[in-house]
C-alpha cells in the first residue's frame, strides 16, 4: 500500500501546472492577435482603397486629372489606415491607365513586454480592373 500512495503523491499537482500553462498559451496568443488582426484589417482595407482609386482615377472625366484624383483618394486612405510616414508611394500614369504601387513596413509586437516584434510588409500594386479597363 505505500508504494502506491508514492506514485499518486507525486502526481499531485500536475493538472494545475497544465491548466497554468494552457492558460498562458491561451493568453500569449490572444496578445499575439490583438495585436496583429488590426494592423492586417488595416493593410487589407488600404488594399481595397488602392484598388478603388485607380478605378475612379479612369473614371474621371472633364479637366480633372486622373492621377491627382487617385492621388488624392490613396492620401486620405493613408491616414485613415494608420499608414507610416515612411510609405514609398509611387502612382503613375501608363498610356490611359493610372497605376498605384505602396510599399511600407510596420513593427507589430505579438508577445508582451516588446519580447518579440514581427515586421509587417506591405507592398501592393493597384491597377485598374473590371468593365472601365477593357475600354
Amino acid at each position: 500500500m505505500n508504494i502506491r500512495n508514492e506514485f499518486h503523491n507525486s502526481e499531485r499537482g500536475s493538472a494545475g501546472i497544465k491548466a497554468l500553462l494552457v492558460i498562458l498559451a491561451l493568453v500569449l496568443i490572444g496578445n499575439a492577435g490583438i495585436n496583429y488582426v488590426p494592423v492586417a484589417y488595416q493593410g487589407a482595407n488600404f488594399k481595397e482603397e488602392m484598388d478603388t482609386a485607380v478605378v475612379k482615377g479612369l473614371a474621371t472625366t472633364g479637366q480633372m486629372k486622373p492621377v491627382d484624383v487617385v492621388k488624392g483618394h490613396i492620401m486620405r486612405a493613408l491616414a485613415d489606415n494608420d499608414v507610416p510616414q515612411d510609405a514609398v508611394i509611387d502612382i503613375k500614369a501608363k498610356q490611359s491607365v493610372v497605376t498605384a504601387h505602396v510599399t511600407y513596413t510596420k513593427e507589430v509586437s505579438l508577445l508582451p513586454f516588446g519580447i518579440y516584434k514581427y515586421q509587417y510588409q506591405f507592398n501592393h500594386v493597384a491597377t485598374p480592373k473590371g468593365y472601365l479597363a477593357a475600354q
